[in-house]
Parts: structure tokens; sequence; C-alpha cells
């Protein structure tokens, strides 16, 4: 109930009756405020004129009166400044904080029924989305724009697990673009097993090995806990590499990550973990992942360059390291597996970089290649399109995997600027609308 409170006070949904204290002095309600998801009152820097005196100050809801005592807000400096409570049934006086002999000023608002039965109704939905039946109604204008706040907010969201990341490692640039790379390499299944073993062993004294590839490699899949045991059946490769990595081991002081981390099942066999793996040592082998070049790389295009690679010869005909030779191929990385480390490696990096910088320019190409990249196909994307919005382009699948996250699974309506188009209709344009739809369906 609280919540529907919140809603009608910061949507201004008031009863066409003047507004009033408890104690009968009249308000006029100029601001609202902030609202405020946090600790403290609900509202900040409101504007209300109470009896003709204007108040600037923050604002605190209750569902009752009381609850102002049973939340102890009687005993926090924190709400000093409010000048309004507002609340759904007056059953107490509240005093302020720091002057318990002054009464705050306090007013009833009620939620209209038409808000309250909106709202039970997406609460009750069975469909996904709820307002499933009603977005594709919605004008263009609400939708576009929810759809860009959206775009914006996943962004931010992902670009701060990126300097979470930066500020773990060192805040090393480089370092944290191969971890967000490696990570990506998972494609999801086994996302923290690479980026717990990305962060197994340090890049800067590696570099000085950069000139040999099988170093790298020996390296590579020793820290992955691949090199554990002697294994005499397995192929020359694997020994010889194993002995490499023994002598690096030691060198570098390495302790391996647990290879039971590797998930395995239901893999396709270019997808290994091994294959994988051997990639990534040649992108590194070949300069690729390198924080400057992927800065220079202008487009979507650009960056399928820098990111194609190979494999070496060993990895061109197995999947393992077994002896057992699979069909020849270069087990390059696919364009669609790219535009997928692009989507979620590249352009949270760069966006987070581009703050770093304070650069506009690096953000906004991380927008842009977003807006390049074709949409993600998943069941959330296909009930959003079932439901009239469509997909063109990453940057608005992503936008809508945000609001599936985010606010439809954890029944966040309020928050969302769909269900707040849809509660705050009142019943005749409902009923209108209900019409149309029904109409619509019997011409189907």
């Amino acid at each position: 109930m609280e919540e529907l409170i919140h809603y009608v006070w910061k949507h201004k949904i008031f009863p066409l009756k003047a507004l009033a204290t408890t104690d009968g002095h009249p308000i006029e309600v100029i601001d609202p405020g902030l609202h405020n998801h946090g600790a403290g009152p609900d509202f900040f820097n409101a504007k209300v004129r109470i009896d003709g005196q204007l108040w600037v100050g923050n604002v605190e809801i209750h569902v009752r009166a009381s609850d102002w005592f049973r939340h102890n807000h009687q005993s926090d400096p924190a709400y000093d400044n409010v000048i309004l409570h507002v609340v759904g049934i007056d059953d107490a006086k509240v005093p302020y904080p720091h002057s318990p002999q002054r009464i705050i000023p306090q007013m009833v608002l009620g939620v209209p029924d038409y808000i309250k039965e909106n709202y039970d109704g997406l609460a009750r939905a069975d469909t996904f989305p709820r307002c499933a039946h009603v977005v594709s109604s919605f004008p263009k204008l609400v939708v576009h724009s929810w759809m860009s706040a959206l775009q914006v907010e996943r962004l931010e969201e992902r670009s701060k697990a990126v300097k979470e990341r930066w500020e773990a490692l060192g805040r090393n640039w480089e370092e944290t673009l191969f971890v967000t790379i490696a990570r990506n390499f998972g494609f999801g299944k086994n996302g923290d097993a690479f980026e717990r073993w990305a962060k197994s062993f340090p890049l800067i004294s590696l570099g000085k090995h950069r000139d040999s590839l099988m170093q790298i490699e020996a390296v590579f899949f020793g820290q992955a806990g691949m090199l554990n045991d002697p294994h005499e059946d397995y192929s020359a490769y694997y020994r010889q590499i194993r002995s490499e990595y023994l002598f690096m081991q030691k060198k570098f002081s390495l302790k391996p990550i647990d290879p039971t981390l590797w998930k395995m099942m239901r893999l396709r066999p270019e997808n290994f973990p091994q294959v994988r793996i051997a990639q990534l040592a040649m992108l590194y082998y070949q300069n690729r992942l390198d924080m400057s070049r992927l800065i220079e790389a202008a487009d979507r295009e650009a960056i399928h360059q820098l990111l194609q690679t190979n494999v070496s010869d060993y990895w061109t005909s197995h999947y393992s390291f077994k002896d057992e030779e699979s069909p020849q191929s270069g087990k390059r990385i696919s364009p669609a597996s790219i535009d997928l480390i692009i989507m979620n490696s590249v352009v949270p990096l760069l966006f987070a970089y581009g703050r770093y910088k304070g650069d506009d320019s690096l953000c906004d190409r991380a927008f842009d290649l977003m807006e390049q990249l074709k949409p993600e196909n998943n069941r959330y994307i296909r009930d959003w399109e079932n439901a009239g919005i469509s997909c063109e382009s990453a940057a608005d699948s992503q936008a809508l995997m945000q609001l599936s996250t985010k606010y439809c699974e954890p029944h966040n309506c309020l928050r969302c600027r769909f269900g707040v188009e849809y509660i705050r209709r009142t019943p005749n344009f409902l009923s209108e609308e209900q019409e149309v739809r029904e109409k619509q369906e019997e011409q189907d």
C-alpha cells in the first residue's frame, strides 16, 4: 500500500477537492520532490505551500502515521528537515525530531480505486510481461524514451562491473581488458571459470615471454589446471608444454585453478575450454588484446578484424590433449561469437574507459556499436516481440533484457514507465482500449 501512496504523490494524482493538512490548513503541492530509493526521507527537496507559506524540504510517506514511531524516525536526525508527513491513515501526531514540542504538518492522501485496480491487475497477471495486453497501445514517445533510458541504465550497470574489476586489478586497464574478454570466452557456462583463470597469472611477467607462443600456451593451459598430470598416453604436444609449464610455474610461483571448475557437459567441441584458451593464447601472442588497438578500432568491422584469429598448429587438428586427431580446422572465432564479445565485453569496456577518461566520444562509440549489432534472440526478447515491442538492434534487446530482469521479474511495475503508463490510466480510457482490442480480435 505504501508503494501506491508513493506513486500517487510522485505523479500528483490528487483528488479533485482541495488538499489540506489533518488540522485544516490548505496545501498546494508545487513539486513533489526527488524520489529517494535509499535511506532517509522518501522525497528530497519537495516544495509545498501550507497556509500560503512556501516550504522547501523533505517529505516522508507512511501507510499509518504511527509508522513514524515504529520505524524510529523520531530519534533519527536525517528526518529533521521533513516539511510534510503524507499518510494513508491519520492515527498519530508526529513531532519534529529536533523540536518535540512542534508537530510536523500531516496530510492524508488516499489512493484512487482505479489505481488500486490497475495495480492489482498487473500483480495478478499470469503473462510475461504483465502489461503484454496493453503495451502495444502505449505512445511511441513513451516506448522510445523508456527504451533509451534502459539502454543507458544497462550499460551503466555493466560498466560498473568493469570498473570494479579494474579497481581489483590495481587499476590496470590492460589486465582489465584481458580478464573482461577472457570471461566472455566462457560464453555464459564457463564465464566464472575463465575470469578466475585470467586473474591467476601476472600478465606483466608473462609479457616478457610474449614472443614464444609455446610458453604462452604452457602458462595458459597450466593455469587452467589442465597440465597437472604426466599423462604419458597423451600427445607429445601435451608433454612438451607441460614440461615448459613446470619451468614457468617455478619461475613465477604460479598456482593453477581447480580444473573441476570447467564445465564440459552439453558443449559443442568448438566451445571446449581448451579450444577457447588456444584462441586466447593466439590473440595474446599476436598482441591483439591491447587497449590502445581496441580504442583505435572505429566500428564493428574493425573490431572483428582485431579479434579474428586462429589457433596453433596442434589445435587445428585436435579438440583435446589426446592424440586422437579431428578434421583439420583453423578453429577461428565465428562472427556471431565476436558479436557477443563486442556486446558483452568491448561495449562496457569502452564505456567504462570513456567515463574514466572523461571522453564522451568513447561512450558514444559504445552506444553506436550496440546499434550496429543484431538483436539477441532469447525468451525475453520473444515475449516482448509477441507483445508488440520489436527489436531492431542489440541496443533494443539489451534494453528489454534490463526491463525484464530488473523490473518485470522483481515486480517493479511502479518503477517502470510502462507500468506507470498503465496504472495511471482511468477506467474510461481502459474500457475504450478494451473495446478497440476486442474489435481487433474479432477482425482477426
